[in-house]
């Protein structure tokens, strides 16, 4: 009996196999079988498994009735199912996007922590924040010192991604942080449509830069540190347009050509990374909060400088128009486009401030010009009224003068 339940079994399950490689079709009354790679080839929640597990166990109930498996049969069937499920994806190997099925507001579904009370990025309110007079100027650790070895950048279908030496790092925190990688948010409108993450009073920057950091004293490494709530330092540059070209971003811009598609990867020649940032680090914002990307680790200290870098027109739309986000060319390719992350809630978060308030926001370059101007003009005008007062009075002193000569 048992060598015959076995031989069913066997039979059953080369049943089983044969109908999975759609090798067979069976008899007339044998229901197209549903693919089982399904799981495999689509993200899906735990709700949607939940779902689709009770739909195909109750279809294979109804397949082995008809096929009249024995019990044993059924059971090795069962297991094949679960096992199935069970190799579904982990929520790592999902290839999430920005928008689509498994787009930003469907994150939390397959990454909990995207879901968290201290996610980033958030809106900064000026006029909210709180200042901190023990937040000293920041200091970049071999930022400079770019050495000869070249830098690795890569296309990761979400972003260009920079990777830094390790001897780079970063000072003015309770810890030393290591650098890892910088990478870039953008748009898809050209100037003054957004593209940053951060924003401040309401306006988005048109990208944003960040470099990324870990805590080389508490952790051994990035994988380690970014699962900690001291684990991660980001550096974050706000970009907008201006009518000069940034000769330091054509350091990363004019190598994007060779990173088109996804997965690939260029060596470029190093270059002083702190070029890339603004002249002034004393003046930034300050706050706990997340990767912005998944797994949404709410890991990171984050730095928000005050004062934003300009590239030009040209620059913005090497930026916004070179890359894909697909790995090969094709029709159904994409722009690598609009990858930033919207707002998040503060959720009673303070941030703070490395500067008060009262001491005034960073004056733009654009700001700059119309008050030297505005300033040039008063000059002007004030001297000319100057000039008339004086040649008035004169006028008058004259003529004064020669009335009393007549009079006498």
């Amino acid at each position: 009996m048992c060598q015959s339940g076995a031989s069913n079994a066997t039979s059953n399950l080369s049943l089983f196999s044969r109908a999975v490689d759609g090798g067979i079709t069976g008899p007339s009354w044998f229901p197209p079988l549903p693919s089982l790679s399904l799981s495999l080839s689509l993200p899906l929640s735990p709700s949607h498994l939940l779902l689709i597990s009770l739909f195909t166990f109750n279809y294979f109930c109804v397949w082995a009735r008809r096929a009249n498996m024995d019990s044993l049969g059924l059971c090795i069937l069962l297991m094949l199912l679960c096992f199935q499920w069970t190799t579904a994806p982990a929520a790592e190997e999902i290839t999430w996007t920005y928008t689509g099925l498994v787009g930003q507001t469907e994150w939390s579904e397959y990454f909990p922590d995207c879901a968290g009370n201290a996610q980033s990025p958030v809106e900064v309110v000026t006029t909210q924040t709180k200042y901190d007079p023990s937040l000293l100027p920041l200091t970049p650790l071999g930022y400079s010192q770019h050495g000869n070895k070249p830098f690795a950048m890569y296309n990761n279908g979400h972003t260009a991604v920079i990777e830094l030496p390790e001897w780079m790092g970063l000072g003015g925190l309770p810890w030393l942080y290591t650098a890892v990688q910088m990478h870039l948010h953008w748009g898809s409108g050209g100037p003054s449509h957004g593209g940053g993450e951060h924003t401040v009073n309401g306006m988005s920057a048109d990208a944003e830069l960040h470099v990324v950091h870990y805590n080389s004293e508490l952790y051994p490494n990035m994988s380690k540190a970014m699962t900690q709530s001291d684990g991660l330092a980001v550096l974050g540059i706000l970009i907008v347009t201006g009518e000069e070209t940034n000769l330091a971003f054509n350091n990363i811009l004019n190598y994007l050509g060779r990173i088109r598609h996804a997965d690939q990867k260029v060596f470029i020649p190093a270059f002083d990374v702190q070029t890339l940032l603004p002249e002034d680090l004393g003046r930034y914002f300050r706050y706990n909060g997340s990767l912005t990307t998944p797994p949404c680790h709410q890991s990171v200290t984050w730095t928000l400088f005050n004062e934003r870098i300009q590239i030009s027109p040209a620059q913005l739309l090497k930026l916004e128009t070179i890359l894909y986000s697909s790995k090969a060319e094709g029709p159904d390719r994409m722009l690598l486009q609009d990858n930033y992350r919207t707002t998040q809630p503060l959720n009673h978060r303070v941030v703070f401030a490395s500067f008060s308030a009262e001491s005034g926001r960073e004056l733009t370059s654009g700001e700059v010009t119309a008050i030297v101007i505005g300033v040039m003009c008063g000059c002007v005008g004030l001297s000319v009224i100057i000039r008339f007062i004086v040649k008035t009075i004169r006028f008058f002193t004259l003529l004064h003068r020669e009335s009393v000569v007549l009079y006498l």
